[in-house]
């Protein structure tokens, strides 16, 4: 029997965490075939996803997908997301989360977008193993950055 990823059970940790300190969850996913999410909201092959409990409904973070509805410029739409494509989780408010690597046969960049979105989603640039600011920080806007914990 092989051992169960940790994945899922630290980003339900750090959701709560974010919920009890009275943060704003967010994810940061690499969209592929198997996400479902709004194609239009998708930004360099990611989409980031406002999971809070003002934001969602019937939010279920299991260990193989987090599943949830949400509202995208009016339309409610259902989200499933693959946990192994999830590469962050974050508190919007604070920048303090954990970034993860991506099972590479969970991840693809067909899907790409232009648009911008409502509260229930932002995109950010491509994580990496170190976190960079974006442009938005540089220009003096208050966008959340994520930063590693050790």
């Amino acid at each position: 029997m092989s051992e169960t990823s940790t994945k899922p059970y630290l980003i339900r940790a750090l959701h709560e965490w974010c919920t009890d300190n009275g943060y704003t969850p967010h994810i940061v996913v690499q969209v592929n075939d198997m996400t479902r999410v709004p194609v239009a909201h998708v930004r360099d092959g990611q989409i980031t996803l406002n999971i809070g409990s003002l934001a969602t409904n019937r939010l279920v973070i299991g260990n193989d997908f987090i599943e949830f509805q949400a509202r995208f410029n009016g339309r409610t739409e259902d989200i499933f997301v693959p946990v192994g494509a999830v590469s962050a989780i974050y508190a919007r408010e604070t920048g303090a989360g954990m970034g993860f690597e991506i099972e590479e046969a969970t991840v693809s960049t067909e899907h790409t977008g232009t648009s911008t979105s409502d509260a229930s989603v932002q995109s950010i640039p491509s994580a990496s193993d170190k976190p960079t600011a974006s442009p938005a920080a540089e220009d003096g806007s208050k966008r959340p950055k994520l930063t590693v914990i050790k």
